[in-house]
């Protein structure tokens, strides 16, 4: 995993909803809020998520075999997607059958304060985690902004812990409303709304997760500016004269492959562009680290152009 950075962020996230889903499950046997219940199997979800997430970093270290020349990298991808699928069906439709139920049959609170004491101190809980995410995120973030870093992000795990805090942190400010709007009004379908408004919040975030980590799992190029580099690297060589065209690959979120059809002078003999060809790599791993497979292949410059199709 890239630079501890995400890491970092999902022990924080693992620590903090391990310690609020105990203490929901306790606030939702002595109050039976459908919202603290719904809230106790999101906490739990997301705890199962970012285990998840450890155990695909983990995988993706490990070295190429036959069966898989390229590595491992791209497991750290689908442990991504499996978490916007754990999150879907154990997260939301729990906890909108639990809203439907509880509208449906609306059973009284007992003992709120425990659901309010609890909800507090996982407010308090779930922002240090946030903010261990925020912080990381922005260590790689630049001057995207956060819905380009939830979409260009080639490391699947800091946008999916930002969205997941995210997610927690609203999704207990609805359970707050649900249960104080029940308390307030003394009707407990109130909770029950509350309950809905989390199934729905965790819905959107895992289609989001989705959505982008089935990009990612089937395969991206690198970015338009690493792209760039890597074509200003390639004609700095003095044996190329231009980049025909480009095809880039991320094997994972550290490692590109780099597939390049390169013109060089009809003049050139085969030591020259064996030499040049050479040279270009070591342009192209100095100008971009996270190139690691680089194939070239030399063709006549047919044309006086040197701007090629990339």
């Amino acid at each position: 995993m890239s630079a501890g950075g995400g890491t970092k962020a999902i022990i924080a996230a693992l620590a903090a909803n391990l310690a609020i889903a105990a203490s929901k499950f306790v606030a939702f046997l002595f109050t039976g809020s459908s919202s603290m219940l719904a809230e106790s199997v999101h906490s739990v979800a997301d705890s199962g998520n970012q285990a998840l997430l450890l155990i695909g970093g983990k995988r993706a270290q490990r070295a190429r075999t036959p069966q898989h020349p390229f590595g491992y990298g791209r497991e750290r991808y689908f442990y991504a997607f499996v978490v916007a699928v754990v999150l879907f069906t154990i997260g939301a439709v729990f906890s909108l059958y639990e809203g439907w139920h509880k509208i449906s049959h609306p059973e009284p609170l007992t003992s709120p304060q425990w659901a309010f004491g609890v909800l507090i101190f996982a407010i308090i809980a779930e922002s240090f985690s946030f903010r261990t995410a925020i912080i990381e995120s922005n260590h790689i973030r630049g001057d995207q902004s956060w819905v380009q870093f939830i979409r260009r992000s080639k490391s699947p795990e800091l946008p999916v812990i930002v969205l997941e805090d995210l997610g927690a942190l609203l999704g207990l400010i609805f359970a707050l409303f649900g249960v104080t709007m029940a308390v307030v009004t003394g009707n407990p379908v109130w909770d029950g709304i509350g309950t809905l408004m989390i199934g729905v919040l965790l819905g959107v975030i895992a289609v989001i997760l989705a959505v982008e980590t089935k990009s990612l799992l089937i395969g991206e190029g690198a970015g338009p500016e690493i792209e760039a580099k890597i074509v200003d690297a390639l004609q700095a060589a003095p044996e190329v004269t231009r980049v025909i065209h480009m095809r880039t690959l991320h094997l994972g979120p550290e490692e590109v492959l780099v597939a390049a059809k390169i013109a060089v002078d009809h003049d050139n003999t085969a030591a020259q562009v064996a030499r040049g060809i050479d040279e270009a790599e070591q342009r192209v791993r100095a100008a971009v680290p996270t190139a690691r497979v680089i194939y070239l292949e030399p063709d006549l410059d047919r044309s006086p152009s040197v701007s090629g199709s990339v």
